[in-house]
């Protein structure tokens, strides 16, 4: 069995991109309260601060700090995608190590994970995180995607409402 290396730095920041097994699937968006009740459940069990965060229909990717001397992401992950997938309806197929495993078809069982290891490395991941849903199709303008802390981070004045998406003088990925 592989030995998988991760970083692991205590109150690092870490970029996340965790998908279902089903690529075709829209579950996560279908099921968005669902998913923010888990990571709100998740939080108060063991804290963790959201940066930024997106849920595309099979997807999602985000930004977490974890909190000084902690760098168990992996438990957080774990719960978060065990939780999800307990309150589902069991409607997927399995496999054979799938049940053997008592796992459920809903995860990817991995999920990819990058140290965040400056500012230009956490805005690129920031921004990137934001794009998302232009870059695969689903929304012409950022403000139309609703399952993004893009609006969290356009109150807080990080974006113009119209950034990649909208008036000429207020997009431009990438820039600030």
């Amino acid at each position: 069995m592989s030995d998988y290396r991760r970083a692991r730095v205590p109150g690092a920041t870490y970029f996340f991109t965790v998908n279902l097994l089903d690529r075709s699937s829209d579950l996560l968006i279908r099921e968005i309260d669902l998913l923010r009740a888990t990571v709100r459940a998740t939080k108060a069990r063991h804290s963790f601060h959201i940066d930024a965060w997106v849920v595309l229909p099979e997807h999602m990717h985000c930004l977490w700090t974890l909190p000084e001397g902690d760098a168990d992401f992996a438990l957080r992950w774990k719960v978060i995608k065990f939780a999800f997938a307990r309150r589902l309806p069991k409607s997927e197929a399995l496999t054979a190590t799938q049940r053997s495993r008592r796992e459920r078809g809903i995860w990817q069982r991995r999920y990819w994970e990058h140290l965040i290891h400056d500012d230009l490395d956490y805005h690129r991941h920031f921004d990137y995180i934001h794009f998302n849903p232009i870059k695969h199709g689903h929304v012409e303008r950022l403000a139309d995607w609703p399952y993004s802390s893009f609006h969290r981070a356009v109150r807080q004045g990080i974006y113009p409402v119209g950034w990649c998406g909208g008036d000429a003088d207020e997009s431009g990925f990438g820039e600030r």
